[in-house]
């Protein structure tokens, strides 16, 4: 039987396991990429290990999140990642090189190759063909140091695409039929893979807007073949040797199934406050609006810039409306203005920032309080913006600029223009972005530059073997990682200092959780929520500040996959209800026990609670491997890691 692509990219980078969706399995890594907001925590954990040099066949650090730089912190911790790579060495992209994704595209991914990132939209590497995934830092740290990557086999859905995308229809809007179809927990345990007759009308930056925004149905990754497009893509990015063809075998079959004709596609926009919640434009047009924001890793192409520009050219921005243009790198910034994108964005009265993620992260951008932002980013999340009481739309570059243009929410098919019609460049201006790891000789002389707010990592101990404490906080469904611990020009800051970064947990949700939490940070407290706690961002510090805040354990209905890994990772237990009734059960404040914890956990899959408060028991899951459960019960997979290494 043949064999898809997610399945050849498996297969030749296996270490153990067999490819059995649920089973467990270890790949060998190829390549990683960690960015700012969160590889500070790689880079101590790095340190923590002792490790002397990277064993990947490269490694990138990025600086694209944390730009503004109000004060010392934020440049501390450029040179402590720049000191870092030369340390370990790791390729730098400094700041204003841009994001990360569409970087490591132009410069590094190699079709057939693996990835991981310490940034949930890793899986952009998917367009060239790579198998790249996003996860927590601390596994990104093991596989910079040699360490195969650990995870459940997922299920292959194969989305069969045909057709080709119609006038002021892009390839955002084909991410979000995506969502509209499956919604933000549709694709968990899933790799989904594109193939068909429609992927080849796709260009390669066209196939990174959806595997980018794959993250946001809750998928492992996402894939597309490497092919022709792909070829054209690095050869004109100066790495045509690096090309590979990778496509899927005749008479392959997927576990799931799915189908989108590409000419049928409509424009559509995710309303606030969930990438999941689309409708076509032509639903809700007619609502001001008050920024537009153009760029960010989920539409980071040159063609996203132009196609704005070719639609505002001799044309004005209504007045009240923010026209926000965020370039992706240093290189399209430089070829967007050689082509003369640049000005006709200004002269529309675009706002022009330095490369990097900015608005996307909530780092500067912010839109008015209750006023509506349309914007290309990959998520809405509420907060994430800046603004707590923030009005979030999510859609392409196409809706984006024709809404700017008239001041409320537009279908671009009804502006009085014909369409851009873009033609891909033969030739464009190469940047130089980053910078080679150094010598191993210039490797040993490199120490740590570590500022005032850069803390070393938290000292965990082991679970003990009676949990109890108060229910701290309930929650719904959907909860993300911003709602844990938010982004910001605030709160990313002090994303090196734990103890620091700590204040601001749960402070979407309950401003009080902080001062709470500290009255049981000895004693312990525990955390319920529904389905999906945990989507949205890989970054680590939504679980170790609830751990340094003395978090025990966590029951939900269902966690998003990476959070639920750095929870295990960072020693808190992950539980499951039995019976989703039993959540009903609870109010926040009950005091809930778990006894004999080790003994429960060894014994099988279900542990008994007791709620002290309401005299009742109820049975909950934990569905760890024996991998997993090691790392739980000795208070993190650092402290198993060092255990192994002493």
């Amino acid at each position: 039987m043949g064999k898809n692509v997610a399945e050849k990219l498996i297969e030749s980078h296996l270490v153990s396991g067999e490819m059995v969706p649920g089973e467990e399995i270890a790949l060998k890594i190829d390549q990683t990429l960690t960015q700012d907001a969160t590889g500070t925590m790689v880079m101590l954990e790095l340190d923590a290990m002792g490790l002397k040099s990277a064993q990947t066949e490269l490694s990138c650090q990025y600086v694209d999140h944390n730009l503004i730089q109000t004060d010392f912190k934020n440049p501390d911790d450029h040179l402590f990642l720049w000191s870092a790579c030369r340390k370990f060495g790791l390729y730098f992209s400094r700041p204003g090189n841009g994001v990360s994704h569409p970087v490591h595209m132009e410069k590094l991914g190699i079709p057939g190759k693996t990835m991981i990132g310490s940034d949930s939209h890793t899986p952009a590497g998917g367009s060239l063909g790579m198998l790249a995934i996003g996860t927590g830092g601390l596994e990104v740290a093991l596989a910079i140091a040699g360490q195969p990557f650990i995870i459940k086999m997922p299920k292959i859905m194969g989305v069969k695409l045909t057709g080709q995308l119609p006038d002021w229809v892009s390839a955002k809007d084909v991410i979000l039929e995506m969502l509209r179809r499956h919604d933000v927990a549709g694709g968990i345990g899933k790799i989904i893979e594109y193939y068909g007759p429609g992927v080849s009308t796709l260009s390669a930056m066209d196939r990174h807007v959806i595997t980018n925004m794959g993250a946001e149905l809750g998928a492992t990754t996402s894939v597309f073949p490497s092919d022709d497009e792909t070829k054209r893509f690095m050869t004109i990015h100066g790495r045509g040797g690096d090309w590979k063809e990778l496509k899927a075998d005749s008479g392959c079959t997927y576990d799931e199934h799915d189908e989108i004709d590409l000419s049928k596609l409509v424009p559509l926009i995710a309303c606030p406050s969930s990438p999941g919640n689309v409708v076509p434009v032509s639903e809700i047009a007619g609502k001001p609006i008050f920024q537009a924001m153009i760029g960010s890793s989920a539409n980071p192409g040159m063609r996203d810039f132009a196609i704005a520009a070719m639609i505002v050219e001799g044309q004005m921005t209504k007045d009240q409306v923010s026209f926000d243009i965020n370039p992706s790198s240093r290189q399209v910034l430089e070829n967007i203005t050689n082509f003369g994108y640049l000005s006709s964005l200004i002269r529309a009265g675009g706002r022009i920032h330095q490369a990097g993620c900015n608005g996307c992260i909530g780092m500067g951008q912010a839109p008015a309080t209750n006023k509506i932002s349309l914007r290309t980013v990959p998520r809405n999340f509420p907060g994430r913006s800046g603004t707590k009481e923030d009005q979030v739309y999510l859609c392409s570059p196409e809706t984006a600029t024709a809404s700017a243009l008239t001041g409320v929410i537009t279908d671009p098919r009804t502006l009085k223009m014909p369409y851009p019609k873009y033609k891909h460049p033969v030739e464009i201006e190469l940047v130089d972005e980053l910078s080679p790891p150094p010598s191993k000789e210039e490797q040993a002389k490199q120490e740590l530059i570590m500022g005032p707010n850069i803390k070393p990592l938290p000292k965990f101990n082991s679970l003990s073997d009676h949990i109890e404490g108060p229910v701290l906080l309930k929650m719904g469904n959907n909860i993300s990682t911003d709602e844990i611990l938010p982004a910001g020009t605030k709160v990313l800051p002090f994303r090196s200092n734990i103890p620091e970064i700590s204040k601001f947990t749960f402070g979407q949700v309950d401003e009080s959780y902080y001062d709470r939490a500290m009255e049981y940070q000895n004693e312990g407290s525990l955390i319920v929520a529904g389905s999906n706690y945990g989507q949205g961002s890989s970054r680590e510090h939504a679980a170790i500040s609830p751990r340094f805040l003395g978090v025990k354990a966590v029951i939900t209905k269902g966690y998003a996959r990476i959070h639920r890994k750095n929870l295990i990772n960072f020693g808190i237990l992950p539980l499951v209800f039995a019976n989703e009734k039993d959540y009903d059960t609870i109010d926040q404040n009950d005091v809930l026990a778990i006894d004999n914890v080790k003994k429960q956990l060894a014994n099988g899959e279900e542990l008994e609670v007791t709620n002290k408060t309401k005299n009742h028991t109820f049975k909950v899951k934990h569905e760890l491997s024996i991998r997993d459960m090691e790392s739980v019960l000795k208070g993190g997979l650092i402290n198993v890691t060092l255990e192994k290494h002493k």
